[in-house]
């Protein structure tokens, strides 16, 4: 049987498809050959950007003997867990439960059935033929066992996958999170935990909202320390911007040099919201360069984001990045090289590997001449990277990212007044609303303009709902927020069960469990997404069917708020937003492109994150195609207006952008309720 994986949509299993193991895809083909061959299914999971990966295809993948001995006494099954997040969700849950952590490439050996009854990560070459040695022998000699181990793990599974009771998320719940999150803070390097330090974004999103709300000090500390030592380490990338999956040190000096779309998006939101709490200038900073390098390194030929760049640069992680005093110095020179050195923690012992170092910015906030010589500097060293190999892009376009990708620079966009950013939404919304919706729900990706067949999961409806509603406020275009509204909808009748849970996948899943988590992990789970979304939704329509639909939405991550806040940012910062009502600005103007710009441009830099603002022409909000926000807002005195809202207690209008960005200081005026003067 030859490998099947060549004419694969997925960059990853294209990876495989020279090998002599005879992959095939997930589907009915490949567990009716099990089933007709009564063997065993050894399942790898992984992705295109993963180091280890990597080194486990080349070491057993590649390898003849191990190919025979997969070949001959099971069938191989390779899943691209970005293509397939809902597999992958099944059998890491298998994984955690049997071994305590997860992680990839994910091993598992399962029955025709798919009970999983082995479930690992990486394996050297010689662990791994050992396994399936001891796993041929006990399915061909002790299938009662293998039956008892399957039953063991699948119940562990099923349980780990299931919702759990909803818990409503108050007051007292979100400043016990931040306590739970003071607890397990670094003071000294930042970020939460200890090695492997990953990117907190969505914990970031919520104490930014937190602070904004109550005025936590704390709150903000952890936010400021944790995104200055992100922006100044070494998983920053200071040359061109744009972050790395994660550091392998409690420090942030070695990164994985992997470079995901939706940390990415993540980030600069943050970053954004970051500058916007605190002008400070490191947040407009990384903010900016990290939407730059989304439109250098992400942007594909058809509109939309790629997943992600590879870590290893012809099988060398980092080789792109790091750099040697020696060549710092032969591209700039030995006073700029010498300086630069100092400047970016570029040693002659290395803080990586061999001698070289990863760059760390050492110098704060710079003054503008140091400045000014940093631009040249970097300017050079751009020019000698991208001499260098280059990693790997995986260019399949996944919904779900892309969703977060057109949040973000919609946001940042407008904060900071750059249209392309927000042209570069745009582009990517139109893509992927024309080509990955097919007979009216989404596909998970695309590739080269292809669209896949794997369905859409709960989270490509939520962030692509939350990117259509972050381009609604920055255009004011009512055909993103009806796009919203229809992408939840179908959500709802898809994923939607009761007490407010949203499944990650349909009803007819082809798992043997149907997945559900509220936990967030690398990016928003697929119930703390559509909570987001239909808070935004359910504010910027006016909708009350919709925003008791988001709380109960937001409930359901309550249990994962109380036990571990880490892993519920997202929902958490929803219920930040619920809790200030959420805030509503609209700003109604003849001319937002002339008078009402400077009071709009006021709104979105004054307005707490997870306020909805969005501005409108006068007489657009009379209309049934106008702006919800805007109904019977009149202009005051023939001048533009803003109007501001906690829930449905409003304040009076005002006119000045000093005027408006008091009023959008929590707790420094009255309000009344909506109607009244």
């Amino acid at each position: 049987m030859a490998n099947r994986l060549a004419t694969s949509l997925s960059p990853y299993l294209r990876q495989h498809a020279g090998n002599p193991v005879h992959w095939q895809e997930w589907g009915p083909e490949a567990f009716a050959e099990a089933n007709h061959r009564d063997c065993p299914i050894v399942l790898s999971v992984g992705y295109a950007a993963c180091h280890w990966c990597h080194v486990m295809a080349h070491e057993s993948f590649e390898s003849p003997l191990v190919a025979e001995a997969l070949n001959d006494r099971f069938v191989a099954i390779k899943v691209d867990r970005e293509e397939r997040p809902d597999v992958d969700a099944i059998y890491m849950a298998a994984t955690t439960a049997l071994t305590g952590r997860g992680g990839w490439p994910m091993t598992v050996l399962m029955a025709p059935s798919g009970t999983p009854f082995w479930a690992g990560t990486y394996l050297p070459r010689a662990q791994f033929l050992a396994l399936l040695d001891a796993a041929a022998d006990a399915w061909a000699s002790r299938r009662d066992e293998v039956a008892s181990a399957g039953d063991t793990i699948l119940a562990a599974m099923t349980a780990a996958v299931s919702p759990q009771p909803a818990v409503p998320i108050d007051r007292h719940t979100l400043a016990r999170a931040v306590e739970a999150l003071g607890a397990v803070f670094d003071r000294r390097h930042g970020g939460f935990g200890r090695a492997p330090k990953f990117p907190p974004s969505m914990a970031l999103a919520f104490l930014l909202r937190h602070s904004a709300r109550t005025g936590s000090v704390e709150a903000m500390e952890m936010v400021t320390q944790t995104c200055e030592a992100m922006a100044y380490g070494g998983m920053y990338d200071q040359v061109w911007g744009g972050f790395a999956r994660y550091a392998v040190d409690a420090a942030w000096v070695v990164p994985h040099f992997e470079k995901m779309l939706y940390d990415n998006a993540l980030l600069a939101r943050v970053y954004g919201q970051w500058w916007r709490a605190t002008g400070h200038p490191t947040g407009e900073r990384v903010a900016r360069e990290t939407c730059d390098a989304l439109l250098r390194d992400f942007l594909t030929d058809e509109g939309g984001f790629a997943s992600a760049l590879d870590a290893d640069t012809d099988g060398v992680e980092g080789l792109t990045y790091v750099w040697t005093p020696t060549q710092l110095v032969d591209v700039l020179g030995l006073d700029d090289g010498e300086r630069a050195a100092a400047a970016l923690t570029v040693t002659d012992v290395g803080t990586f590997e061999h001698g070289s170092s990863t760059l760390q910015w050492g110098l704060g906030v710079p003054d503008a001449e140091t400045l000014a010589w940093w631009h040249g500097v970097r300017s050079r060293l751009r020019k000698a990277r991208d001499l260098r190999p280059q990693p790997a892009r995986d260019d399949k376009v996944v919904t779900s990212w892309n969703g977060l990708a057109i949040a973000a620079l919609a946001e940042v966009g407008s904060l900071f007044l750059v249209p392309s950013y927000v042209n570069a939404a745009i582009c990517a919304a139109d893509l992927i609303l024309s080509r990955h919706v097919v007979g009216g729900e989404l596909r998970r990706l695309s590739r080269a303009g292809e669209v896949g067949n794997a369905r859409g999961v709960a989270d490509d409806y939520g962030n692509l709902a939350e990117g259509c509603l972050a381009l609604y406020q920055a255009t004011a275009e009512p055909r993103w927020l009806v796009a919203a509204g229809e992408l939840l909808a179908t959500a709802t009748r898809l994923f939607g069960s009761e007490g407010g849970v949203f499944f990650d996948t349909p009803a007819d899943t082809d798992l043997i469990a149907r997945p559900h988590s509220a936990a967030d992990n690398a990016e928003p789970s697929g119930q703390s997404s559509l909570a987001a979304a239909l808070l935004t939704y359910a504010v910027a329509s006016g909708s009350a069917e919709t925003l008791a639909q988001a709380d109960a939405a937001i409930a359901v991550a309550g249990e994962i708020g109380r036990r571990d806040p880490r892993f519920a940012g997202w929902s958490l910062a929803a219920a930040e937003a619920r809790t200030t009502g959420p805030i509503s600005v609209v700003v109604v103007g003849a001319d937002l492109a002339d008078k009402g710009a400077e009071l709009l441009h006021a709104a979105r830099q004054a307005a707490p994150p997870g306020s909805i603002v969005i501005g409108a022409a006068a007489g657009d909000g009379n209309r049934a195609d106008g702006i919800p926000l805007a109904l019977d807002r009149p202009l005051l005195e023939g001048q533009p207006t803003a109007y501001v809202c906690r829930g449905s207690v409003c304040s009076a209008p005002v006119t000045a952008p000093t005027a408006l960005r008091s009023l959008l200081t929590l707790g420094s005026h009255p309000m009344t309720p909506m109607g009244e003067t």
